[in-house]
């Protein structure tokens, strides 16, 4: 398969650990506080490179302090940085994890959210099969050059991750990725909201007869459930976590194992079942940069190469 393009952000993550969230007036001492990189484009990102999964990535790169650190961890990692945007600031999100692992967002939008088609001048589509989008940059203005980006080039298989606010796009602007006839990938919070379905199966089925396409569906502990393009249906279940540290960028990990197997042309229901493993990795390592040491066993073949 030839390669993928991933278009999206990379923004700081502030992690932020602390007993529970905040109530109004309320005065907590966090138990500690980092930052690292993050923003789910680079999350996806991240796994194709770690599993050598061939890929593009198209993030752009503000200016100010989160610029500047964006930049220089990119460059450390030895990432291209192909777009600079200097008259914008980069953006962050503070991430508030609860003693449970379970994490709470709060983004700051700034540069690396934008889009701009002249950016993809250099990366002719025709090199590329896959291509990966969030709903967080659909939802940003600019959101409709990215649209109409995808909508000039029908020759990209779109893979497209609506994200907890996926329910917040403008309706025209979700009818038409829906139009494109995306892969969706979605947890189940997200398919329920998006369907307004009662159970993860109905929610698949309601979304592939818009799509037409595969609806993949993670479900945490129980595992992944997928109704391929053909219209096989399957759970895939998961590896039980012993420990959760927390759980950013499971999900990305999730979608990232699955493209960058797909890449290498592994069948879907064993880029799942890799997928299962990676994000139960994840979420048992702090923030969502999975160390190649911490890689499941399953996957070191991809890794090593």
């Amino acid at each position: 398969m030839k390669p993928a393009l991933i278009i999206g952000s990379t923004c700081v993550d502030v992690i932020i650990n602390l007993d529970h969230l905040p109530r109004t007036a309320e005065n907590l001492r966090p138990h500690s506080h980092s930052m690292s990189l993050g923003g789910c484009a680079y999350n996806v990102a991240y796994m194709m490179r770690l599993l050598h999964g061939p890929h593009t990535f198209i993030t752009p790169v503000g200016s100010g302090s989160y610029g500047d650190y964006v930049a220089r961890e990119l460059t450390k990692r030895q990432i291209p940085i192909l777009v600079r945007v200097p008259d914008q600031d980069n953006g962050c999100c503070y991430c508030l994890v609860e003693a449970s692992g379970e994490r709470t967002f709060l983004s700051v939008h700034g540069a690396e959210y934008t889009f701009q088609k002249s950016w993809m001048d250099p990366y002719p589509s025709k090199d590329y099969e896959l291509t990966y989008v969030c709903g967080l940059e659909i939802e940003e203005p600019t959101g409709i050059h990215l649209i109409e980006y995808l909508e000039e080039h029908p020759g990209l298989q779109v893979c497209y991750a609506p994200g907890p606010r996926g329910v917040k796009i403008p309706s025209w602007k979700q009818e038409r990725m829906m139009n494109l006839h995306p892969f969706l990938h979605l947890n189940l919070q997200e398919a329920l909201e998006l369907s307004n379905a009662h159970s993860f199966e109905q929610a698949a089925d309601i979304l592939y007869s818009r799509t037409k396409n595969t609806v993949v569906i993670t479900l945490g502990a129980q595992g992944t459930y997928c109704k391929e393009k053909h219209g096989d249906s399957y759970l895939v279940p998961s590896v039980p976590c012993e420990h959760i540290v927390d759980t950013i960028g499971a999900g990305d990990a999730h979608i990232g194992t699955i493209l960058a197997l797909l890449t290498r042309d592994v069948p879907l229901r064993q880029a799942i079942v890799c997928a299962n493993e990676a994000a139960g990795a994840v979420v048992g390592i702090k923030g969502a940069s999975l160390p190649a040491e911490n890689v499941p066993e399953i996957l070191r073949e991809y890794c090593l190469e």
